[in-house]
């Protein structure tokens, strides 16, 4: 039997076979946007209510602050009429959250002043100083980890993990006392309290920002210290990193493209946690140092009663927390090979 090639060997059946296109950066990144903002727009709205619902649970009105002890029945429901307090209070919701996507933080009840612009200052000194704290943290963090992972079960690696777990366990506002009672007291080489904006130069805005970022860092130096050494050690049993030293790849290129980017994964998630920790820390931490912070002017609010004020500063501290949260989202699928592929 003859059989005709031609029939068979079709120019289809020979051509190569279309490569595996990656989709592009730009295509990766907004569908990560896009996932993400699908996960954090009903997380603030659901947070954005829970913290307008706190007027309706403190119980607390604008007509103790104003007219304190002459408040008479008549006289506090004008007051929360003029507030806008008597009506239904989902449409107060409604109006306030609108206001809020506008930029809209309300006003004070202790002194009438727009939210906004009494928190803008206050948030830049406590973003700039959790900043330098996570940089801290974050970068001695990972060279105790790296340090560790390089001989795991060794003197250095128990050095390291004993002095994460004993830093771990140290208040900041305990920390903050040493380091005041050290560095500014005995040596004087920092202030004792207050604050330089960035505005008037680096040099003096790290003079006095130095030690509040040390007091607040020492935690996220831990925690990234204990991840990044886990990691590391993991990725370095795998047998893609086995395969890379028998071809004999050299030692720096297997661990910044192999190890370090597989590696650090943990790392990178455990970061969407630690900044609104360091947030959280900035109220104990200005108050040491004397700095009129986001955290100060949180605490001072609270004190007062001054709901809007309280409410301003905790929808600040959710449109932090989700932003750098996305942003470590977008870090998470540009550095890990798996998330590039949806898994």
């Amino acid at each position: 039997m003859v059989i005709d090639l031609h029939s068979v060997v079709t120019p289809s059946a020979v051509s190569p076979r279309a490569p595996f296109r990656r989709p592009s950066v730009a295509k990766r990144v907004a569908v990560t946007i896009l996932r993400s903002v699908g996960i954090f727009v009903p997380v603030f709205v659901i947070a954005t209510f829970i913290t307008f619902s706190l007027r309706e649970i403190s119980g607390l009105s604008p007509a103790y602050l104003q007219a304190g002890d002459n408040a008479t029945p008549e006289l506090v429901a004008q007051i929360e009429s003029e507030w806008g307090l008597d009506r239904p209070f989902l449409l107060q919701y409604i109006d306030w959250l609108g206001s809020v996507l506008r930029g809209d933080l309300g006003e004070s009840w202790y002194n009438g002043f727009p939210i906004s612009e009494l928190l803008f200052d206050r948030a830049l000194i406590s973003l700039s100083i959790a900043g330098l704290a996570l940089l801290i943290g974050v970068t001695v963090g990972l060279l105790l980890g790296v340090l560790a992972a390089s001989r795991p079960t060794s003197l250095l690696d128990r050095a390291v993990t004993a002095f994460s777990t004993l830093i771990s366990t140290m208040p900041p506002f305990i920390v903050g006392v040493l380091l005041v009672s050290i560095f500014a007291v005995g040596l004087g080489w920092f202030p004792a309290a207050g604050y330089a904006p960035v505005a008037q130069g680096i040099g003096p805005w790290l003079w006095y920002a130095t030690l509040p970022a040390l007091a607040l860092s020492l935690d996220t130096v831990a925690e990234v210290a204990r991840q990044t050494r886990v990691g590391l050690v993991d990725v370095y049993r795998q047998n893609y990193i086995v395969g890379a030293q028998v071809r004999g790849l050299g030692t720096r290129r297997i661990f910044f493209v192999h190890a370090l980017r597989n590696g650090i994964g943990p790392t990178v998630a455990l970061l969407g946690l630690k900044f609104p920790a360091l947030l959280g820390g900035a109220v104990v931490t200005e108050t040491i140092f004397g700095i009129s912070g986001y955290g100060r002017f949180a605490a001072d609010s609270a004190e007062r009663g001054d709901v809007p004020a309280v409410q301003g500063v905790l929808v600040i501290s959710i449109v932090i927390v989700v932003a750098f949260n996305l942003v470590v989202n977008i870090i998470l699928n540009r550095i890990i090979p798996a998330a590039t592929r949806g898994l």
